[in-house]
């Protein structure tokens, strides 16, 4: 982040030594909207991956009667085990877990912002992101044999889903390049919240969801489904990021890069993690509150 920082703040300075067109500065109260390709980190993938000790859990499923055995009834139909080796659902395990990543997401937001004369100003935004997690597993049997096919393993698949909403506060600086062009640098903190969605399964062509709705129990434990709670938590983080702006007549078209530091809040996976984001965002309907 430090080398953010740095770039932000010589941006910030320069700004007094580039020459301006004559043209007065824009200025007042705008309404701010925009889109983002977003990376997030993956040092919170791994929540997903369906570990003993995590939250969700492949094993809890994978050996329960109610949903083990539908899974093993499945397999054998599809002649991807044999019964006589593998004789139940409970000899079934997990020879390698997966390692969970990111896909490139969408982030999108509205937003207000204040320019002042100077070239400086704020903005506060509000963005969500819906991420999903993908990796890969690899399903065996406890005595080694049983899988049939030219494998001794049925590679299975594992999904994970969930939203980032932000709410984003930060100072802005603008620096007139000539003509309508000119470029911004902002510097903002964040406050983040994290909802999970959806931990799946995808085990001979079928989903099957490991969510905890059981209160860490198994699902044959007969007490029902359990009220399902957020998994994820409150986070914050800080960023920093350069855009170039055209002033086109209602307001300005903007494309840029933000760097962001965020700790994201997952059930047993809260970590720094370094995201980023290269989007565009329209200023609208810019005028000033006092004229």
């Amino acid at each position: 982040m430090r080398h953010c920082l740095a770039i932000v703040v010589a941006l910030l300075l320069a700004g007094a030594a580039v020459a301006d067109d004559g043209k007065p500065p824009s200025t007042g109260l705008s309404i701010v909207g925009g889109a983002s390709a977003f990376l997030a980190s993956n040092t919170t993938a791994d929540f997903y991956a369906g570990l003993p000790h995590n939250a969700n859990t492949i094993d809890r499923v994978l050996h329960s009667d109610t949903y083990g055995r539908p899974i093993w009834q499945s397999l054998v139909d599809q002649h991807l085990i044999s019964p006589s080796s593998i004789g139940s659902h409970t000899a079934l395990q997990v020879e390698e877990y997966p390692h969970m990543a990111y896909r490139l997401s969408l982030q999108y937001g509205l937003g207000v912002r204040y320019d002042y004369r100077s070239g400086f100003g704020w903005q506060l935004r509000f963005d969500i992101a819906q991420l999903q997690a993908i990796g890969a597993f690899n399903l065996g049997s406890s005595n080694g044999a049983g899988i049939l096919g030219t494998n001794q393993y049925i590679r299975c698949g594992m999904l994970g889903r969930e939203d980032r909403i932000t709410i984003d506060l930060s100072l802005c600086r603008r620096v007139d390049v000539g003509g309508n062009w000119n470029i911004e640098v902002d510097l903002g903190a964040q406050l983040l919240n994290t909802k999970v969605r959806e931990n799946l399964m995808e085990v001979g062509g079928k989903a099957y969801s490991i969510l905890d709705v059981w209160d860490g129990r198994t699902p044959d434990a007969g007490v029902g489904e359990y009220e399902y709670l957020n998994q994820g938590g409150i986070g914050y983080g800080v960023y920093a990021g350069v855009w170039l702006g055209y002033n086109v007549g209602v307001g300005f078209l903007r494309l840029g890069y933000n760097c962001l530091q965020q700790y994201v809040n997952l059930e047993g996976y809260a970590a720094w993690g370094w995201q980023h984001a290269i989007g565009i965002r329209l200023e609208m309907n810019n005028f000033n509150l006092f004229e």
